[in-house]
């Protein structure tokens, strides 16, 4: 399933890029290569590789400050809006209603197109609606594929949290696993709760919730090292986010614990645990591929009215990463694109 869907978000990819060729003059049957390096070069440069008007697009995210994750789509993000021409904006706030107003904020700037993850749909629905009215076009990122359509989007570019759950259940039976717990790091976020219940669909063991504050690390720590010392049975802890794998495992290290340390999503530190055999497995969900593409489907509705998808949500994971795919990826990690 995990690597069907990531060949899902390997092909779309394929076609944003074969779209984007056939939408530029440069791209003829005579010009090809010239044309190829050309756009490479003035990327590389900073320069547009299209001369469609400099759009504006806004990207408003419930990321909290510091989090590596959203550094990596607003990396992929950036790298389109250079190619696209497209002038790009980028706010977050980790609490529902204040990314609301965020939202309500770039529709008042007029901007061309809005890029929205609705970690808490009901918060948004009525921002996005009004961003609707305005006319301004609107593209899901990350979480909300079920809200999506609803709420009138063109698309939604992510995963599908359920989906990604379950192939971390069926890697946990691969396993042998017995008794896992799933750590959430952010109440009220329903792709973190959808992820959770995925592992509990498809793991034959036993699956416990701990809810923990994402916001202050040490008492995340402090929250998994009294659950590890209290419930000796547990053989894998599964963490909701990358910046949060570590930290467990100094939780488990601090409880004499001898879990698994699992987790989604992936980043330099991740992938270099992953390949010293500290962390057992990552899911990758491709935040880069998911601000890249985000970004390239608004500029192809704005160019050439393309959408994407087909009212279902553009895929770009699950992919289970092992020790074995880890070194491969190290170059990708370390300069923050994966």
């Amino acid at each position: 399933m995990a690597r069907f869907q990531n060949r899902v978000g390997m092909t779309v990819a394929g076609a944003f890029a074969l779209l984007a060729c056939v939408s530029l003059t440069a791209c003829s049957s005579t010009g090809g290569k010239k044309a190829e390096d050309a756009r490479k070069a003035a990327t590389a440069q900073g320069r547009a590789a299209v001369s469609t008007p400099r759009w504006t697009i806004a990207m408003i995210t419930h990321s909290g400050d510091g989090d590596t994750f959203w550094d990596i789509v607003q990396s992929g993000a950036k790298q389109a809006a250079v190619k696209d021409n497209i002038n790009f904006l980028y706010s977050h706030d980790d609490e529902a209603q204040q990314q609301a107003q965020l939202v309500d904020a770039a529709i008042d700037k007029k901007v061309d197109g809005i890029i929205v993850s609705l970690a808490k749909p009901d918060a948004l629905k009525a921002a996005v609606a009004r961003a609707r009215k305005a006319g301004i076009p609107v593209v899901t990122v990350n979480s909300g594929s079920a809200q999506s359509k609803a709420f009138g989007a063109l698309s939604h570019i992510g995963q599908d949290e359920t989906i990604a759950g379950e192939a971390v259940g069926e890697e946990l039976n691969k396993r042998g696993r017995k008794n896992a717990l799933c750590v959430l790091h952010e109440q009220g976020n329903v792709g973190h709760e959808q992820r959770c219940d995925g592992v509990e669909k498809t793991f034959k063991g036993k699956v416990r919730k701990l809810y923990v504050n994402g916001t202050n690390m040490p008492d995340v720590q402090s929250a998994v090292g009294a659950k590890l010392q209290a419930d000796r049975d547990v053989d894998a802890v599964v963490t909701l986010g990358a910046p949060y794998a570590d930290t467990v495992v100094k939780a488990k290290e601090d409880a004499g614990s001898k879990a698994e340390v699992d987790t989604f999503d992936l980043n330099a530190k991740v992938a270099a645990e992953l390949k010293d055999g500290t962390l057992g497995f990552a899911v990758d969900q491709q935040p880069y591929l998911q601000g890249y593409e985000a970004v390239d489907l608004l500029w192809l509705y704005k160019y050439n009215g393309d959408v994407l998808g087909g009212g279902k949500p553009v895929l770009t994971g699950p992919q289970i990463i092992t020790k074995d795919q880890a070194g491969a990826l190290a170059a990708y990690t370390d300069r923050g694109t994966r």
